[in-house]
């Protein structure tokens, strides 16, 4: 009897233990983590450059646990018909995957998915003529997929 109560004192303090440690590591994510989620999922270019320099960076934003795992554009070419879309895709994928952990994807899908679409309207304006008007209406077509699917 005296052994059964050791193991379930054991057990019971090896599970506080544990919520207590998972609680203090909830607790050690910065205060400012949707100000500065926001701040990368605009549809601003300034937006887009710092989101690249922090991906550039992560270990420096290591302690707000981003998710920064990219599968680029899922189903979709990275580079359809020759347009570089792929960091496009790769600052979507980060907003969703961090507003859907933060339980916010609902509050922010719509402005998330212009910035996307803002994001391959930059790369389209390099282009002119016959060839930025392929790259828009590419651009249109992504763009409508993650509004009806993403």
């Amino acid at each position: 009897m005296r052994r059964r109560l050791v193991v379930s004192l054991t057990a019971t303090s090896l599970a506080v233990s544990a919520t207590l440690v998972s609680a203090g590591s909830a607790a050690a994510v910065p205060a400012d983590k949707p100000r500065v989620l926001s701040s990368w999922t605009q549809t601003s270019a300034a937006s887009y450059s710092a989101f690249f320099a922090a991906r550039a960076n992560q270990s420096a934003w290591a302690a707000y646990r981003f998710d920064w795992s990219t599968d680029h554009c899922t189903g979709s070419p990275d580079n359809p018909f020759g347009f570089p879309f792929k960091n496009s895709c790769v600052r979507h994928d980060f907003a969703y995957r961090n507003y859907k952990a933060a339980g916010t994807y609902d509050a922010n899908k719509a402005r998330v998915d212009s910035a996307f679409h803002a994001d391959m309207k930059r790369v389209c304006a390099r282009y002119t003529g016959v060839k930025k008007a392929s790259c828009s209406a590419t651009a249109w077509t992504y763009y409508q997929a993650v509004v009806r699917l993403g």
